[in-house]
């Protein structure tokens, strides 16, 4: 069974938004599976922090700029739950290079935080993107992240 399945439930119906949450999802339960293993690898789970990291930072970059292309006004409260994640998304990474393992609680913490924040958090700008029209034109318009 998967730790966090990808359901309808986590869509904001962004394409390009939906595919790095996805994405985030994934690098989640890649951690979950090392984790679980008898004898879990410390490079792989180097990995994965390391890859979780950057694909927050990159992720939260393309939500901030969306932000700023139409002047949504709670641009400085979503901002500074980025920048909490990145905060403790970066302490965790640091403890585990000096040597801490990472345990089942710091992974539930990840699912826990992703999906608040993809729930209500994000959720909560949908309804001045649509005001704007900027769901349409945006996922018309902009390529896809990878």
């Amino acid at each position: 069974m998967t730790f966090m399945p990808w359901t309808s439930a986590l869509e904001l119906g962004i394409d390009e938004i939906d595919q790095q949450h996805q994405r985030l999802v994934d690098l989640t339960n890649q951690l979950h599976d090392e984790l679980s293993h008898d004898l879990p690898r410390r490079e792989a789970i180097g990995d994965v922090l390391e890859g979780l990291v950057d694909y927050t930072h990159n992720h939260f970059i393309v939500e901030e700029v969306m932000f700023q292309q139409h002047d949504y006004p709670d641009t400085p409260a979503h901002k500074a739950q980025h920048d909490s994640f990145t905060g403790k998304a970066m302490d965790l990474l640091m403890r585990f290079e000096d040597g801490e393992e990472v345990t089942f609680e710091a992974l539930d913490f990840l699912k826990e935080w992703l999906v608040h924040h993809i729930c209500e958090v994000d959720r909560s700008y949908l309804p001045f993107l649509r005001a704007q029209n900027a769901l349409q034109a945006r996922s018309a318009a902009q390529p896809l992240a990878a």
